[in-house]
C-alpha cells in the first residue's frame, strides 16, 4: 500500500500551486464519493481507497492551512439528509469517530522504528496526558459496518427513529425502523424518562446470501453489498417493502438521556440489557497500553467470526466523569477512536488472466488464482484494474502474488513476489496481444482513447455490454422498469430476443412468458404474470422525463446531476444531438478540475448565459456529444423515433434570467448565504434561485435574508446591525 503521507511530506514550498490544485481536487473528489455513499448508497471505491484519500487532505490542510475550506469535507459529519423523508434536529449532536490507523509494511519500511500500532498507541497517550493518568480504562468492540440510527424514546415509548444526516439533523425513519423485529417499540415501566439511544442498523451476512439468491431467482437484480443493501433498504418509502429485508440492530452509544446516573460505560451496557435493547459485543477491557493492544489483535481475529462486516475497533474511555473532562472537537469526541485494521492479505498463484467486458465496453482484467481463504472467505479471482496498473506492478501469468480484500469486499492483487522465481520465459501480461485486438465478447474491434488507459470494445451491441446496459437502463435512479433484473437480462441476450436496451420494447408478451430463466434441464419461466408486468413497466417508461432516459443510456462521464442539467438546457432528447451549447460547452477548458483560485477567474459568457453548474463541463459535454453523434447514438435516435418515443424534459429552463418569475415566492427577495452549512453554498443558491430569490454576496440594506450557518462571522454582525432577518438551516427548511 503507498504511504498515505507521501503527497504531503514530498512537497517542496514552490510546489504551493500543485499542493492547492491537489487540494481542490481531493475536496471535490471527497464530496462525490460522500454523495455515492451516504446519500446513493452505491460507493464506487473501496474503504482503503476512501480512507487513503481523507487522510491526505486532512495532512495537506494542517500542514497548509491558508489554502483550507470551510466546506472541506473534513469539517463535516457524515452526508446531507435526504429530502424524501421528514427532516428532524437531533436532540444531541450525532458525531463521528475519528480514524486511527494500523500502519502497513510499506510504511514500517519507510519509517525504521515505528510500531504497526502507532497511531492507536498516540490515541492512547493523548488520553494519558489529557487526564493525567498512567492507566485509562477503555472499552474495546467491534467497529459495525452498517447505517448509523438514533432511537429516541420517551416514558418507554418508541418516538421516532432518525438516520444521522449532517449530524445536527435527519431523516425519520420511524416507520421502516418500526418493522425491525430486534428493536423494542416500547420499554419496560422502570425505563429513563428520555433514553436516545444510538446504534447501527445492518444486514447480517446469512440473511444478506439468502435474500440475493431470492431477489435473482424472482428476476430481480442483487445487491453488491450488506452495506448497500442497508441503506437501500432504509431509504424505501413503504415500510411494507422493508419489513421483507433482513435488517438487524446493535446499540452502542448514548445520546440525550433523563434518568438515573450512568457513571461509568458498563452502567450503560447493563441499562441496554435491562431494557433488553441489543447491544454490540463481544465486548473487551483494557485497563493500560499493553492490554490495548493486545485486545485489538484479538479483535482482528475473532472478527471473521461474526455474522455481520467490521473492519476495525471502536475504543471508548469508560468513565464518563473523564468523558467529560476530554470533551469534544468540531466533529468528535476526543474520549473514543476508531483503529481502522489494514486489509487482510494472503499470498497465493496467478494462474491466468480473463477479461470482463462492463457496460461502457471497458475491458478489465481478473486474476485466476490458486483459491485462498482472506477476510473468512475463499477467494480465487481479484481484479487487475487495467493494463497500466499491470505494467506497474510488473504481473507475469505464474508469478506469487499478494491479494487483499480491501474494505472488506472487493479483492485485489496488490504486488508480486519472488518474481527471480518465475517460470522460465514467463513475460509481462499485456491485454492486447492476450485477445488479439479483439473483444472477447464479440470479436469486435477494441481501442484505446489518447490519455485514456482503459481498452474498449466499439461495439454498441456486444451482448457482454448488452447486458449490464440493459441493468443499468432499468435501475431505480433510471427508468425503473419493474421485474427487469441480471438474470432477465442475461436471458433476453443470451436467446437473442435483445441486442440493445431499446429492443425490449418489441418482444411481446407470449416470447416473455416463456423466457427461461434457468437452464435447459432445470428450466425455470419467466411466467405471464412478471411478463405482464414488465411490459406495462415499459410502457410506463416510454413517459418518463428527459434526464432519467440520459442517465439510462449509461452515456460515459453522465451521471444523474449532469443528465439533470443537460435536461435543463434541452426541451426534447432530439435538441442534444446537434446542440450548440454542448458543442461551445465541449471546446472549454476543463474548468471543473480548475483550482479555486483560478477557477474564479474564468468567466466564459457561455456559463454565464445559460447558468450552468459545476455537474456539467466540458468532459461531460464532449461525452455526450460523441455519443450521439456515433453509430449508436444515431441507432438511439432512429429507434426511439419508430417506437414513438423523444423523452421531454421536465425542468427546462436554459436561461434563468428569463424565466416567468411572477408565480414564485421568492421573487423581489434577496438572500446572502454565509457559514458552515450541511450543503455546499451553490446548492443553497440553486434552491433559493428555482423559487425567483437573488443571491448577493454581501450584506447590504437591500437584503432580506441571511442564511448563516456555523462561523458566519462579520455578515451576521453586520446583519444584526441593519436589521436584516437572519435564517438558520432549520428555518430556511421551513420556508421552503
Amino acid at each position: 500500500m503507498d504511504d498515505l503521507f507521501d503527497f504531503a511530506s514530498n512537497q517542496q514550498p514552490d510546489d504551493k500551486k500543485n499542493i492547492e490544485a491537489r487540494i481542490w481536487q481531493l475536496v471535490r473528489q471527497i464530496d462525490a464519493h460522500n454523495t455515492y455513499y451516504y446519500q446513493e448508497a452505491q460507493p464506487i471505491i473501496s474503504d482503503a481507497e476512501y480512507d487513503a484519500l481523507y487522510r491526505e487532505l486532512e495532512e495537506l490542510e494542517k500542514a497548509h492551512p491558508e489554502f483550507a475550506d470551510p466546506n472541506s469535507p473534513t469539517q463535516r459529519v457524515g452526508g446531507a439528509p435526504l429530502e424524501a423523508f421528514e427532516n428532524v434536529a437531533h436532540l444531541v449532536p450525532m458525531l463521528s469517530i475519528d480514524d486511527v490507523f494500523e500502519l502497513s509494511d510499506d510504511y514500517l519500511e519507510k519509517h525504521p522504528g515505528t510500531k504497526r500500532e502507532e497511531e492507536l498507541i498516540t490515541f492512547y497517550g493523548r488520553l494519558q496526558k489529557n487526564l493525567n493518568q498512567t492507566s485509562v480504562p477503555v472499552t474495546i468492540e467491534p467497529k459495525l459496518d452498517g447505517v448509523a440510527v438514533s432511537l429516541v424514546y420517551r416514558n418507554g415509548q418508541l418516538e421516532y427513529a432518525a438516520t444521522r444526516g449532517d449530524g445536527k439533523r435527519g431523516d425519520l425513519i420511524t416507520e421502516n425502523v418500526r418493522t425491525i423485529k430486534s428493536v423494542p417499540l416500547r420499554l419496560s415501566k422502570d425505563a429513563p424518562t428520555l433514553l436516545e439511544i444510538r446504534g447501527e442498523i445492518f444486514m447480517p451476512n446469512s440473511g444478506f446470501a439468502k435474500m440475493n439468491e431470492e431477489r435473482d431467482e424472482a428476476g430481480l437484480p442483487t445487491f453488491a453489498n450488506p452495506r448497500n443493501a442497508t441503506a437501500g433498504t432504509l431509504k424505501q418509502l413503504d415500510s411494507r417493502e422493508v419489513a421483507k429485508r433482513p435488517l438487524d440492530f446493535l446499540a452502542h452509544g448514548l445520546g440525550a438521556y433523563e434518568g438515573p446516573e450512568l457513571p461509568s460505560e458498563h452502567d450503560f451496557h447493563k441499562l441496554l440489557d435491562k431494557l433488553s435493547i441489543p447491544r454490540n459485543t463481544p465486548i473487551q477491557v483494557a485497563a493500560d497500553l499493553e492490554s490495548l493492544v493486545a485486545a485489538v489483535k484479538q479483535l482482528d481475529q475473532d472478527r471473521h467470526d461474526l455474522d455481520y462486516a467490521t473492519d476495525g475497533a471502536v475504543v471508548k474511555v469508560i468513565a464518563r466523569a473523564d468523558r467529560e473532562q476530554l470533551g469534544f472537537t468540531s466533529r468528535a469526541p476526543r474520549w473514543a477512536a476508531a483503529y481502522k485494521f489494514l486489509p487482510e492479505q494472503a499470498e497465493t498463484t496467478l494462474n491466468a488472466v480473463t477479461i470482463q467486458v462492463g457496460r461502457t465496453g471497458v475491458l478489465t482484467p481478473v486474476a485466476e488464482l490458486t483459491p485462498v481463504l482472506v477476510s473468512g472467505t475463499t477467494v480465487s479471482r481479484a481484479t487487475l484494474h487495467n493494463q497500466e496498473e499491470i505494467e506497474r506492478k510488473d504481473i507475469h501469468i505464474g508469478d506469487t502474488v499478494v491479494i487483499e480484500k480491501a474494505g472488506e469486499i472487493i479483492p485485489a492483487v496488490v504486488k508480486v513476489l519472488h518474481k527471480e522465481n518465475r517460470p522460465a520465459g514467463s513475460q509481462l501480461y499485456n491485454l492486447f496481444d492476450a485477445v488479439h485486438g479483439k473483444c472477447p465478447s464479440c470479436s469486435s474491434p477494441i481501442s484505446r482513447e489518447e490519455g485514456m488507459v482503459a481498452w474498449r470494445c466499439t461495439n454498441f451491441t456486444c451482448p457482454a455490454q448488452a447486458i449490464t446496459r440493459i441493468t443499468q437502463f432499468a435501475s431505480r435512479k433510471a427508468l425503473d422498469i419493474d421485474g427487469l433484473g441480471s438474470s432477465v437480462a442475461e436471458a433476453v441476450v443470451r436467446d437473442g430476443l435483445v441486442k440493445t436496451p431499446l429492443d425490449l420494447f418489441d418482444v411481446d408478451l407470449v416470447t416473455l412468458s416463456e423466457l427461461n430463466l434457468g437452464t435447459r434441464f432445470e428450466p425455470r419461466l419467466f411466467g405471464e404474470k412478471r411478463a405482464t408486468k414488465l411490459i406495462e413497466s415499459l410502457n410506463q417508461a416510454k413517459t418518463k422525463p428527459l434526464h432519467l432516459w440520459i442517465y439510462a443510456m449509461g452515456i460515459r462521464n453522465i451521471g444523474e446531476s449532469a443528465a439533470q442539467e443537460i435536461a435543463r438546457l434541452h426541451k426534447l432528447l432530439t435538441d442534444i444531438p446537434n446542440s450548440p451549447i454542448m458543442e461551445a460547452l465541449a471546446e472549454l477548458p476543463n474548468y471543473s478540475e480548475l483550482s479555486v483560485s483560478k477557477r474564479k477567474k474564468e468567466n466564459h459568457p457561455l456559463l454565464k448565459e445559460y447558468e450552468i453548474d459545476d455537474n456539467l463541463g466540458p468532459v461531460a459535454a464532449a461525452s455526450i456529444r460523441s455519443f450521439f453523434l456515433s453509430e449508436a447514438g444515431v441507432h438511439v435516435i432512429d429507434k426511439l423515433a419508430s417506437l414513438g418515443i423523444n423523452p421531454e424534459s421536465e425542468n427546462y429552463a436554459p436561461k434563468p434570467a428569463e424565466r416567468d418569475t411572477s408565480d414564485l415566492p421568492f421573487v423581489g427577495l434577496t438572500f446572502v448565504i454565509t457559514g458552515t452549512l450541511s450543503q455546499p453554498r451553490p446548492s443553497f443558491k440553486k434552491q433559493i434561485e428555482a423559487l425567483g430569490g437573488k443571491v448577493s454576496g454581501s450584506i447590504s440594506k437591500n437584503t432580506n435574508y441571511l442564511l448563516a450557518g456555523e462561523k458566519a462571522g462579520s455578515k451576521a454582525e453586520k446583519a444584526e446591525k441593519l436589521g436584516v432577518t437572519i435564517l438558520d438551516e432549520a428555518a430556511f427548511n421551513a420556508m421552503l
